[in-house]
């Protein structure tokens, strides 16, 4: 049955249940879109309940703070416009009173005493406004006026309008709740917005920084450097203090630079093939004056006959100082730290070490501590570095597509390994 005829109101007929039923079936089809704009669903909603109620014209409105705004009428020009709750206005007062409010003649009424106005937007003079609320939580209004035909809106209109105000309160609430949403989203986009701009002026001060200290450190090894030939005696210690103090800052630099590479995709292996007990050797080599300072012995224990390694030779080679280094800072004198290297044939791979003998490594840190700045301990050494030289070793060993991972025990030292696929 068509509704393009309204029903009489006063009468609970056939005709108007099967009407309401085919207005209400309208509407859910409407408010179950996906997608769509939700004004666009409200202007169709209007229209249907204009239509069952057989009116010209009507609005709905919705609470935005303070005020009440147009968000669909059947005058295009009043959409967008405000009405403050506390003002005059019918709407707001159906707003206020949390009632619905019957003008069964606007003449008579002072709020409409501009008749020339009057005559311009009404042409009948009964006007209804119902409040939407949910759950005691003003929404927004619903205005009629103009009844179409020879008669004009009645108090019992307003059962019409309850009908379908649950309807309404449905997609007025998916409105809220799509506007905060997107209120959401526009936060979350401006709050990534300046992390990123946050996150590139740092790199741009790292990179800076990083590129500055690299100049004065050199020539601060190359002086040390050239002082240890005439320095002899009690001096020799300070001197040696001064190059272990240097070294941890040159390699604190190297770090700083190849994780920020290694950390943006920058930096690609230069691949090359190296045999692994030159390797040994070479970051061995390198730190056996920090070793004799701190009276550790270094021990190479390279597996015989060796299969030849397929690496970035300058990444590796760092990797094994760093885990010698890192084993120098918490190892005590009188103790060794043995480097090495064996060859698994199961899964043919090179298996690189480094063992000390130091207090080693509860297992609930044992999973940290290739993490960005973390440290075994809040030990104070000048070898002991602010947790970026372990970080480095997963970064380099995972550009090989390899392994890296830490044996230990309370009291029974550490063992640092990596595996290498050939």
């Amino acid at each position: 049955m068509s509704c393009d005829k309204p029903p009489e109101p006063r009468r609970l007929s056939v005709e108007r249940a099967n009407c309401l039923l085919e207005s209400i079936s309208k509407i859910i089809k409407i408010i179950n879109q996906k997608g769509g704009n939700f004004n666009k669903r409200l202007d169709e909603i209007l229209e249907i309940l204009l239509s069952y109620m057989g009116v010209e014209q009507g609005s709905i409105m919705v609470l935005e703070g303070r005020n009440l705004i147009v968000v669909t009428a059947s005058r295009r020009e009043i959409i967008g416009k405000k009405q403050a709750l506390d003002d005059k206005s019918i709407a707001a007062l159906a707003a206020t009173t949390a009632a619905p409010v019957f003008i069964p003649d606007i003449s008579a009424d002072p709020r409409f005493n501009n008749k020339r106005q009057r005559n311009q937007h009404y042409k009948k003079n009964a006007l209804l406004s119902l409040p939407i609320f949910q759950e005691e939580q003003l929404l927004g209004v619903i205005n009629v006026t103009d009844k179409m035909g020879d008669k004009d809106l009645l108090q019992e209109d307003i059962t019409c309008l309850l009908d379908f105000s649950s309807m309404i309160i449905s997609t007025l609430v998916q409105q809220r709740l799509h506007r905060q949403l997107q209120r959401r989203k526009d936060t979350l986009r401006q709050k990534n917005k300046e992390l990123k701009r946050q996150e590139s002026l740092r790199d741009e001060l790292y990179k800076m920084l990083i590129h500055d200290l690299k100049a004065p450190l050199a020539e601060v090894v190359a002086n040390l450097d050239i002082m240890s030939y005439s320095i002899s005696g009690e001096n020799r210690e300070f001197l040696a203090a001064a190059q272990m103090s240097c070294d941890r800052a040159v390699r604190m630099a190297n770090n700083l630079v190849a994780i920020n590479k290694l950390e943006d995709g920058k930096l690609i292996p230069c691949l090359e093939e190296v045999h692994p007990r030159a390797l040994l050797e070479e970051s061995l080599s390198a730190l056996r004056g920090l070793a004799r300072i701190k009276d550790v012995e270094l021990v190479l224990a390279a597996a015989p006959a060796l299969p030849m390694a397929y690496v970035d030779r300058i990444l590796i080679l760092r990797v094994l100082q760093n885990l010698l280094t890192n084993a120098l800072g918490y190892t005590t004198p009188g103790t060794k730290i043995t480097a090495g290297c064996n060859y698994l044939a199961v899964s043919e791979e090179l298996e690189f070490f480094v063992q000390d003998q130091g207090p080693g490594l509860p297992e609930d840190k044992q999973a940290k501590i290739f993490a960005k700045y973390s440290r075994l301990s809040e030990k104070q050494d000048a070898l002991v570095g602010t947790g970026l030289g372990l970080y480095f070793c997963k970064l380099a060993v995972e550009v090989h597509k390899g392994k890296i991972a830490v044996n230990s025990k309370p009291g029974e030292g550490c063992r640092f390994y990596f595996l290498l696929r050939l």
